[in-house]
Parts: structure tokens; C-alpha cells; sequence
């Protein structure tokens, strides 16, 4: 699901950050798990990205991203305030890479 470019102001980044080891993109910002669609659609808009699925318990939410044909994982940890973009394929990583980038003009100023 795209939204529209007006959306795309909706996201504000605390920090970001690589983990070529975990093959992640850890995401820090001011998310309400009650509302993680509030910040995970403009956050897959900004990267171009599309929503093929959609899965959340007690605690967590995971959502199946794909952007030029790899799939991505967005994921979201109550308990721990934790937000990362993971893949599982090591090709895939510099598409982390690229997307980091991206969500750079994201990032809150002090």
C-alpha cells in the first residue's frame, strides 16, 4: 500500500542504524504500539516500499515489506521500544544500506 507524498512528513527518526552482523536497520522514534500503523506506512512509503503482510501479538508487531524484489522485515518490540528493518539473505543487506539513506532526511535535529 502506497500513501501519498503529503504522508511522508509524518515520520520523524530519532536515530538510525546498520547492523551488517544481524543484517538489520535498527529504527529509533517516538512509537505508540496501539497506533503502529500510524508510523509503519508512512515509514514503508518513504522507502518505496510495499505492504505484502501484516502480523501482530501480544506484544509485537511484524510486517513483510518488499522493495525492487527483496523482502524486507519491519519489526516492532513493545517491551523492548525496539524497531528494526531485518532481511535474511547477506545480498540483500546492501538494500539496508540504500534504504538507510534514504530515511536520513527523517532524522529529528537537536
Amino acid at each position: 500500500m502506497k500513501l501519498p507524498s503529503t504522508h511522508l512528513k509524518a515520520i520523524s527518526l530519532d536515530t538510525i542504524s546498520l547492523d551488517r552482523s544481524a543484517l538489520s536497520l535498527a529504527v529509533s522514534a517516538d512509537i505508540d504500539f496501539d497506533r503502529f500503523a500510524d508510523f509503519a506506512e508512512p515509514l514503508a512509503a518513504a522507502l518505496d516500499c510495499t505492504v505484502r503482510e501484516r502480523q501482530w501479538g501480544a506484544d509485537r508487531h511484524q510486517w513483510l515489506l518488499e522493495f525492487e524484489g527483496s523482502q524486507l522485515w519491519l519489526n516492532y518490540e513493545f517491551y523492548g521500544n525496539i524497531c528494526w528493518l531485518s532481511t535474511e539473505r547477506d545480498a540483500d543487506f546492501e538494500v539496508l544500506e540504500y534504504l538507510a539513506t534514504l530515511l536520513q532526511p527523517h532524522l529529528r535535529v537537536n
